[in-house]
């Protein structure tokens, strides 16, 4: 079965960086779409990148610029570098996975969910 397993996380000061990690098994890694969400107590969810199976990137807004998704397809882990971090970045992060559909990668329902990392950033 899918298993996802974040670390990285931690606490740091305004402007500092930290890297995500996400280790993954029971699926074929390369062929899967994968992303970052994360969730502030009292908000939503929100995704803040993706990386599809063909390597292509999506970020959002807020993160442009500061944030950075990659794959070791061969270590199967997923990354993401926090650059310039904000105390509005503090929350929970989460890895998700999920197959394509018609060749195209979710947008928010992954099925396939890590247990998260807190983040929080002062």
């Amino acid at each position: 079965h899918v298993q996802l397993v974040e670390s990285g996380g931690g606490s740091v000061q305004a402007g500092g960086s930290l890297r995500l990690s996400c280790a993954a098994s029971g699926y074929r890694y390369s062929s899967y779409c994968m992303g970052w969400f994360r969730q502030a107590p009292g908000k939503e969810r929100e995704g803040v990148a993706a990386i599809d199976y063909d390597g292509s990137t999506r970020y959002a807004d807020s993160v442009k610029g500061r944030f950075t998704i990659s794959k070791d397809n061969a270590k199967k882990i997923l990354y993401l570098q926090m650059n310039s971090l904000e105390p509005e970045d503090s929350a929970k992060y989460y890895c998700a996975a999920d197959a394509p559909r018609a060749q195209v990668c979710p947008a928010v329902d992954f099925r396939y969910w890590g247990q998260g990392t807190q983040v929080t950033v002062s």
